[in-house]
């Protein structure tokens, strides 16, 4: 049976929102009282979404022929996202103030910090994007080499590592 890469990525990514929309589960923080920022659950289903692009990227990579239409797609997916996230994070909208969040106190604490921490995302993401245009597979696994540790930096300064 042959798959189409095309079809291939057009039904992986509204799978992938679906799976976005279902966050949560039975052992998430219980939130503060009242109704959350709404910039909570946006930036959770951006980052979310930032994940599930990155899967399909390394995903692709296993295949002997990468489809470069759904890695482009998906590059430009994480580029665009990280360029919305300044304004995501508004003071009292973190883990301090019992928001079922696992954005750590430090975003506030040390927003220099935080703010190249985004920057350093939207640059490797940036990057990726012109390289997976080049259509070299090796030079996309490098690469994802430099966004993924941009992406750990962030968390391991940033983020609650709740596993």
């Amino acid at each position: 049976m042959m798959h189409c890469p095309k079809t291939r990525f057009m039904i992986a990514a509204p799978v992938m929102a679906l799976l976005a929309a279902c966050g949560g589960g039975a052992g998430d923080a219980p939130a503060a009282e009242g109704d959350p920022p709404a910039e909570i659950k946006v930036r959770q289903d951006n980052f979310e979404a930032i994940g599930d692009s990155f899967k399909l990227i390394r995903n692709e990579l296993e295949l002997e022929n990468p489809d470069f239409l759904a890695l482009q797609a998906a590059a430009t997916d994480i580029n665009d996202r990280a360029a919305r996230l300044d304004g995501y994070f508004p003071s009292g909208s973190g883990r301090a103030e019992d928001w079922d969040t696992e954005a750590l106190a430090a975003i506030w604490e040390k927003p220099e910090e935080f703010t190249a921490a985004q920057q350093k995302l939207i640059e490797e993401s940036g990057r990726m994007v012109e390289i997976v245009k080049g259509g070299d597979a090796a030079a996309v696994g490098e690469q994802v080499k430099a966004l993924g540790a941009s992406c750990k930096n962030c968390h391991d300064t940033f983020r609650l590592d709740d596993e």
